[in-house]
């Protein structure tokens, strides 16, 4: 008679040990990061594909991508996810076995997108009864359409060895067209129906020594609109069939556990003339006589498996060692350590103290206390017995973060000002300019010589780091003076002046005329034809002096002069035919030939007309020119007149 023995983690994806005796009803080892606790996918293979519907099937098609793409396969740390729910289905992002990572495939986008994840181990030569556990949640966007084309979930189970696909554990999960209960609708979006974590359980008896590939497959509705997307949990521990078969001598009640995902359940005595249970969970107390024979028949859901038969032999063999973890240093930046190990099913847990404990009563609670503290962990099977205890300290570490600023964060470089940055002793000082290293800056006192944002990196006596907060520096130099372009201004007509804005103080000198000499801008104003000019001494925010000119004329009246001929023979005397203006700017400047050609206009050359047409020099003539000028008094000045060209 076979014995079937497991230790199943609530909605988790764990492999099944089933063996003929004792001692092969011991937990087993997992292939390496079955369960995703390495925090990635190292030995799963990532696929990428599309979903179509072609002659009433619904047809996956996936390839390896190489590597996990970015929002299609997600591992979900929980240290990162606590509290975290999925937008549209409320439930956990994390499985809520206790584990460290879990898996999303897929995402809320549609446009027919497939992915997968594919592993692949072999069955010991001498375990001819195995079994697979997973645990899985659905969402699926607005899937009212016909079965081939809802969005779903698919596991396939392949015997690699034979070429064989094990359609008994092979199942599609769809909301709509199966008997599959626990889909629900979204309480966010009406549109969109979900599942919540599920366990279900996988027989693969009689493929010793096989290789088994199984992989998951998430795919979106076969149109373009509407998404579907999953999420997986790996169990860290691998163990046989039933929880429960063992028990401890002392226990005073037991609970034999069935596999999951079934729709029935039906409890015997070894010869099958007593019913014993109709539940998942049979209650045994007291527990029966080691060596007893339970039988279990398992009826799936409709499509979802095969129906089955399953023993397991009752022993009080079972042994419990509480596993508080090893002592951890929890520095002051984290938002928290796990403690403990994954969580065995009928094991209760107890940590005391409870400060600072995401829960007290799981395996491996996240531990953020504000201060050192040593808890200990108190299991006990659910039947009573197997009694342990173990401790653990957490070491919280705080790195004084302290930064102190001496002198001002903006001076200019001509003074005697500086900026210096102090913190206390650490182990180590790294300090950083522009979330750069400041090569050979490790001591506590940073004198801030260039300008820049600036932190320390600190590391702490227990080597925790952290970094301190961010001092932005300003160091200038003056800006050198210039000479502003000369201003025209009409007797009695205001004009604005305006100097450059350093963000400090300006003076004009001198004030004559102004209405005010310390502003930027300045309303200048004179009563007379006259020629004044300014010094303007301007000192900026960070203390730096720069001196710029400005020179108005103040003229009786607008003027435009013309002359009225020109050489254009490169000897830089009166090459360029121009007109200057007096309290006018040049609109328009145009010249034509006597056939009446336009050979230049202003906006060829600001300069003027050097003579040339087309690149070609004019012969010696008489032009006729039309100017267009604007004056500062607001009216346009129309002009025409002749140039002669002499060479």
């Amino acid at each position: 008679m076979p014995l079937f023995v497991y230790k199943y983690f609530p909605f988790a994806f764990i492999i099944i040990l089933m063996a003929l005796s004792k001692n092969e009803a011991h937990a087993q080892s997992c292939p390496t990061n079955i369960d995703f606790e390495l925090g990635n996918f190292q030995n799963w293979i990532c696929l990428t594909g599309f979903v179509q519907a072609s002659g009433g099937d619904n047809i996956i098609s996936l390839s390896s991508s190489g590597q996990a793409i970015n929002d299609r396969h997600t591992i979900i740390p929980r240290a990162t996810s606590i509290g975290q729910t999925d937008f549209y289905g409320g439930f956990p992002v994390n499985c809520p076995n206790g584990s460290a990572f879990s898996v999303r495939l897929g995402n809320t986008s549609g446009g027919h997108q497939a992915e997968g994840i594919a592993y692949e181990f072999a069955i010991p030569a001498n375990r001819n009864t195995y079994s697979l556990i997973y645990n899985y949640a659905v969402v699926f966007q607005n899937p009212n359409h016909q079965i081939q084309e809802q969005p779903r979930l698919e596991i396939e189970v392949t015997n690699v060895t034979d070429g064989n696909k094990i359609d008994c554990s092979s199942f599609t999960f769809i909301p709509f067209g199966s008997s599959l209960p626990g889909f629900y609708n979204s309480p966010v979006a009406d549109s969109v129906l979900c599942k919540d974590w599920s366990p279900v359980t996988i027989n693969l008896n009689g493929n010793a020594g096989k290789t088994i590939r199984v992989t998951f497959k998430t795919a979106d509705c076969v149109f373009n609109r509407h998404f579907g997307y999953a999420y997986i949990d790996v169990n860290t521990e691998c163990s046989g069939e039933f929880s429960g078969a063992a028990y401890c001598p002392d226990d005073t009640a037991v609970n034999v556990i069935a596999p999951y995902g079934f729709a029935q359940y039906e409890w015997y005595n070894v010869n099958f003339t007593s019913l014993l249970g109709t539940s998942q969970v049979l209650t045994l107390q007291p527990p029966p006589p080691s060596g007893s024979i339970l039988a279990v028949k398992l009826i799936p859901f409709s499509g979802f498996g095969c129906v089955d038969t399953m023993y397991a032999i009752m022993e009080d063999t079972l042994r419990l060692r509480a596993n508080a973890g090893s002592n951890q240093l929890l520095c002051g930046a984290e938002s928290g350590i796990l403690l403990g190990e994954p969580p065995k099913l009928n094991v209760i847990y107890n940590w005391s103290p409870n400060i600072g404990l995401s829960d007290s009563t799981v395996s491996n609670p996240l531990a953020s206390p504000a201060i050192t503290t040593q808890y200990i962990l108190n299991i006990r099977n659910a039947g009573g017995g197997c009694r342990s205890a173990d401790t653990v300290t957490v070491i919280k570490s705080l790195v004084d973060t302290t930064l102190r600023f001496l002198g001002k964060n903006e001076f200019c470089i001509t003074s005697q000002d500086s900026a210096v940055l102090l913190v206390n002793p650490q182990r180590n000082v790294q300090w950083f300019k522009n979330n750069q290293p400041i090569n050979g800056a490790n001591l506590f006192k940073y004198r801030a010589q260039q300008s820049g944002e600036y932190y320390a990196k600190l590391t702490g006596i227990d080597g925790c780091i952290s970094n301190t907060r961010n001092e932005i520096v300003s160091i200038e130099k003056p800006a050198p003076g210039i000479t502003y372009p000369i201003v025209f201004a009409l007797v009695n007509d205001p004009v604005e002046l305006a100097a450059r804005n350093f963000n400090g103080t300006t003076q004009w000198q001198p004030a004559l005329y102004l209405d005010n000499a310390f502003t930027v801008k300045s309303i200048f104003t004179s009563p007379i034809v006259t020629e004044q000019q300014y010094k303007i001494n301007i000192i900026s925010k960070a203390g730096c002096a720069t001196t710029d000119f400005q020179t108005v004329k103040v003229l009786k009246e607008v003027a435009v002069f013309v002359p009225n001929a020109f050489t254009p023979n490169n000897d830089n005397k009166n090459d360029y035919f121009t007109p200057l203006s007096l309290g006018a700017t040049i609109v328009n400047f145009k010249i034509y030939n006597r056939l009446g050609e336009q050979v230049f206009s202003m906006e060829q050359n600001e300069r003027g007309w050097d003579g040339k047409y087309k690149g070609t020099a004019q012969l010696p003539a008489t032009y006729v020119w039309i100017l267009q000028a604007m004056g500062i008094d607001k009216k346009t000045v129309v002009k025409k007149g002749t140039v002669i060209l002499i060479r």
